[in-house]
């Protein structure tokens, strides 16, 4: 039997690390910022991150979300539980709103998972034809207990460019 060497413990932790942050990475948010907020001595520090949503199909449409990300070694190698809070701003960031195919009238958007089982961040987005916007809500899930807590916001879209609803 080989003994455990100090290499050999550094390269196991950085394995998990690399695994841990791969894990939760989202193949539809860009981190954009955090900030930290409560040191730990052992893996990242507990941290509010905002992340853009680019929505899929509405060109010219992104979502800026900000939540609390547990830091720690369980928060950095994936198995930590993040906070169900989140906070949701979408906003028209190109010239004009262009819609890719026709929306249904509420549509699960994205989705991201939260803790390592059963928990995940949602957004959907929900069309108001009468006032001709679209309305994005957040909230998180989880297989037993959700949150009511939730954050809600909405991007007007041009008298001229109707919205295509399915």
């Amino acid at each position: 039997m080989k003994p455990i060497t100090a290499a050999l413990i550094a390269g196991g932790i950085a394995a998990l690390l690399n695994l841990g942050i791969a894990s939760t990475a989202s193949a539809g948010s860009e981190e954009v910022g955090e900030v930290s907020t409560a040191f730990r001595w052992l893996g990242h520090n507990d941290r509010v991150v905002v992340e853009a949503y680019d929505d899929p199909k509405v060109q010219g449409v992104t979502c800026y979300v900000s939540r609390a990300r547990t830091g720690g070694v369980k928060g950095t190698v994936g198995l930590a539980e993040d906070r169900a809070e989140a906070s949701i701003a979408c906003r028209q960031v190109g010239a004009s709103v262009r819609f890719l195919n026709k929306l249904p009238l509420q549509e699960d958007v994205f989705t991201e998972r939260m803790s390592i089982l059963f928990k995940r961040l949602h957004i959907v987005r929900i069309v108001d034809p009468k006032r001709n916007t679209l309305i994005y809500l957040t909230y998180s899930d989880k297989l037993v207990d959700g949150s009511p807590q939730n954050s809600v916001t909405a991007v007007p879209v041009p008298a001229g460019t109707p919205i295509l609803i399915k």
